[in-house]
Order: C-alpha cells, then structure tokens, then sequence
C-alpha cells in the first residue's frame, strides 16, 4: 500500500491510497468542515465519503508530466511508465498550479 498526501495551496486536502484493490481519495475531515475550501477537481467534489476506483483517478494521472520530462523522471528513478502512483509520488511534490502531492512514507502509515 503507497499513500500520498494530497495539498491545495498549503492546505491538507486529503489523502490518496493505491492497494490491491486500486485507488482511494478521501477528503479531511478538517478541510472539509472549512467553509471556503474548494474541491481539488470538478470530478472530485468534497465529500465525506472516498472515492475509489480500479485506475489512477484521471485528475491525478494529468498532474503526470508527459514526453521528454517523463522520460528523464523514468530514468532518474526507474520508474516504469505504467507505475502512475510512482510517478505521481516523485514527479507532484511542486506541481503548477494548487495543487500538491506528498508521499507519506511506510512508517507514518
């Protein structure tokens, strides 16, 4: 199991988790109590309940860089192309725009 803090601005929005049974995001219980917060993405409104899915949620897997700049991410990590929540973990740490992915190593899980 890999997890990924999930940031909009400095804001904790919520959490990201890939295991066996695919992909779960789920938004805080703090941020979401916050009147002016916004959702992370349209497809991705906030609730209280995870959203879940077999594949990596299209929001997230557009926050991957593509061409030349995966190709260097790829080699400089070794990472394989289809391994999405490993390129999202090394690639998303300072993404354009607000929002921000921070891997949450195994021994804070």
């Amino acid at each position: 199991m890999r997890q990924a803090k999930v940031y909009m601005g400095n804001k904790l929005a919520g959490m990201l988790t890939e295991d066996e049974e695919g992909y779960s995001f789920i938004y805080d219980t703090a941020y979401i109590n916050e009147t002016d917060n916004k959702h992370i993405s349209l497809t991705l409104p906030i609730q209280a309940q995870a959203f879940k899915s077999k594949t990596m949620f299209p929001f997230f897997d557009g926050l991957i860089p593509e061409g030349w700049l995966l190709e260097i991410a790829e080699k400089n990590w070794k990472l394989n192309e289809r391994d999405r929540m490993g390129l999202l973990l090394v690639c998303c740490k300072d993404c354009i725009g607000a929002v921000s992915i921070e891997e949450v190593q195994s021994s804070q899980l």
